[in-house]
């Protein structure tokens, strides 16, 4: 049984009827691990990377019902738990479980980040909210500056973003 497999299922089963975050959290897993593979992860921390990116949003339910929000605090606070009732059901390595649940209940704080896992997962989720938020071309550029660190995150947030492609177009583009 393939565990990555498994779990996209689960996810998909506990965001029934939600199709808009059941495809943000597919995106963010496809941008993540094409960032993973291309920043060359060995299997273990690229296998741990996945996980989250499949689980990173898993709080959202919780925080709105608690809260009436889907801040990313309140996500962050809220998503442990489900998370590491999901994944050990599953039957992942306690190992992997710890480190998920960390960087659940950290992916929406960008300082101190600690672990090139942590830090694609970071870019992935903001490659994907770029767009789904359709931020505006400085919001862009303040992410692309501040939050990308690796060359393949930055090479896809130039490719990808409609106002940074133009700008290397026509050979503006500050970064």
């Amino acid at each position: 049984m393939d565990l990555l497999h498994e779990l996209t299922l689960s996810m998909i089963k506990y965001y029934q009827g939600d199709p808009k975050r059941i495809q943000h959290f597919i995106k963010v897993h496809s941008f993540a691990q094409l960032i993973g593979i291309g920043e060359k992860l060995d299997e273990k921390t690229l296998f741990t990377l996945e996980t989250a990116a499949l689980t990173h949003d898993i709080g959202i339910k919780l925080a709105e019902s608690k809260f009436n929000s889907t801040n990313g605090k309140f996500q962050e606070q809220e998503g442990p738990a489900p998370a590491k009732e999901m994944l050990t059901e599953l039957g992942f390595e306690q190992d992997v479980i710890d480190r998920v649940c960390y960087l659940i209940a950290h992916h929406h704080t960008y300082t101190n980040i600690d672990g090139i896992d942590y830090q694609i997962l970071v870019e992935a989720d903001f490659l994907v909210n770029l767009y789904e938020d359709n931020l505006p071309k400085k919001s862009v550029e303040t992410a692309l500056q501040r939050i990308f660190k690796t060359e393949t995150g930055i090479s896809l947030c130039k490719t990808i973003s409609p106002v940074i492609v133009l700008d290397i177009a026509t050979g503006l583009s500050s970064k």
